[in-house]
């Protein structure tokens, strides 16, 4: 649907590409808070000057258009409405945003994107058309779908957008062969992290990461530079930690447990017998744990396939991976990493240190994974490369 809606647009003013911009802009506020909600930004104009705009927040508080149109008032009669994704046209935690924008008197609005939810994909529009309301769509398209491309695949696919993050050396090591790794990336990367964990939905990482570098996997607030400047600490959303544990190997007393945000600790279906309520009895856990047995493989390891249906269900679309070789080749190799954020100090670590990814069913060069590099940054002293797999 929304290829016919697209095909059928119009050209755009550089004003209409203007007030788009703003609106993508107010998104973007939201990037921190929003998920597992799209971002989404408005801006309500007339006569060439806006009289009101806003961006979605929060999942369950209002949304961009009624931000927009509160702060409008009645300016917003036979005004034109510019958002970042098409007005919701079903109750949900909240209202339906194109029976506010119709009731009220809004003439026009511009739209960058269709909803890309099947169930709803399309309806806005025909709500405010209904109605009598001009609509224009695609402007900026390219630009609102990379603010919600997490939302986007959880829509169209049923999976989440996964992130893969390492930090290694220039001979592409994650940790001297004793397990040494503090610290390979400077102070400037690991700040980097913190806003890459902020953005998503939930971390996954193994149960080594925890056991050995006594991991937290939180986002620290002090760490988020101009970040922090923007949002309190308590607006900021702590992603759920999500530890693969299929040797049951963690216990209560870790690090990661100190910090009482959720975690669901992803453990094997089949263990030697034991089932999910003997495990809970050995251990006394936190109120915020929660644990999830999903299928073994053939190899006796987590079935990976499982635990991103799972996290779909869940209706995570962000997700962030920090893990140690093993689980992080087995996503790899598994073809289930959308993006590869890499962080490379300039060091080398020589033979017998710890490669960064084990991936034991590539045997030629035929097998290699390939990426595309679409970013290639300094931070501090490192390399922070963005590539996309193929």
């Amino acid at each position: 649907m929304s290829e016919n809606f697209i095909s059928e647009t119009t050209s755009f003013s550089s004003a209409e590409q203007t007030f788009m911009c703003r609106a993508i802009e107010l998104a973007k506020l939201g990037h921190y808070t929003t998920s597992p909600n799209p971002r989404v930004g408005c801006v309500i104009v007339k006569d060439g000057f806006i009289v009101g705009e806003g961006f979605h927040k929060k999942a369950g508080t209002e949304h961009a258009e009624v931000h927009a149109l509160i702060q409008a008032g009645d300016h917003a009669r036979n005004a034109t409405a510019y958002v970042t994704l098409e007005p919701c046209s079903h109750f949900g935690r909240t209202p339906p945003c194109a029976e506010s924008l119709i009731k009220a008197g809004i003439a026009q609005v511009i739209i960058a994107m269709v909803d890309p939810n099947p169930q709803v994909s399309g309806k806005g529009i025909k709500l405010l058309e209904a109605a009598g309301i001009r609509t224009k769509l695609g402007l900026l398209n390219a630009e609102a779908n990379a603010l919600n491309i997490g939302f986007i695949k959880l829509m169209t696919e049923h999976k989440p957008y996964v992130r893969l993050k390492m930090a290694t050396s220039l001979d592409g090591k994650i940790a001297m062969a004793n397990g040494e790794s503090k610290w390979i990336t400077g102070s400037d990367a690991r700040k980097d992290v913190q806003r890459l964990r902020a953005q998503c939905c939930a971390i996954i990482c193994g149960a080594d990461s925890v056991i050995f570098d006594q991991a937290k996997m939180t986002v620290r607030h002090g760490e988020l530079g101009e970040i922090s400047q923007n949002y309190l600490e308590n607006e900021l959303r702590q992603p759920i930690r999500i530890i693969v544990d299929s040797q049951n190997r963690l216990t209560p007393d870790l690090a990661l447990f100190n910090h009482q945000s959720p975690i669901i600790i992803i453990r094997a279906k089949e263990n030697n017998g034991k089932t999910e309520s003997d495990l809970e009895n050995q251990q006394h856990w936190p109120h915020f744990v929660e644990q999830v047995e999903l299928p073994l493989t053939k190899q006796q390891k987590v079935d990976l396939n499982a635990l991103i249906s799972f996290l779909a269900e869940r209706a995570f679309n962000d997700i962030l991976v920090e893990s140690g070789s093993h689980l992080a080749g087995a996503f790899v190799e598994q073809n289930l990493v959308d993006e590869l954020i890499l962080y490379q100090a300039p060091k080398l670590m020589g033979k017998s240190a710890q490669s960064m990814l084990i991936m034991p069913s590539l045997e030629t060069l035929a097998d290699a994974k390939a990426l595309n590099i679409i970013e290639t940054t300094m931070i501090g002293e490192d390399i922070r490369i963005v590539a996309k797999f193929n």
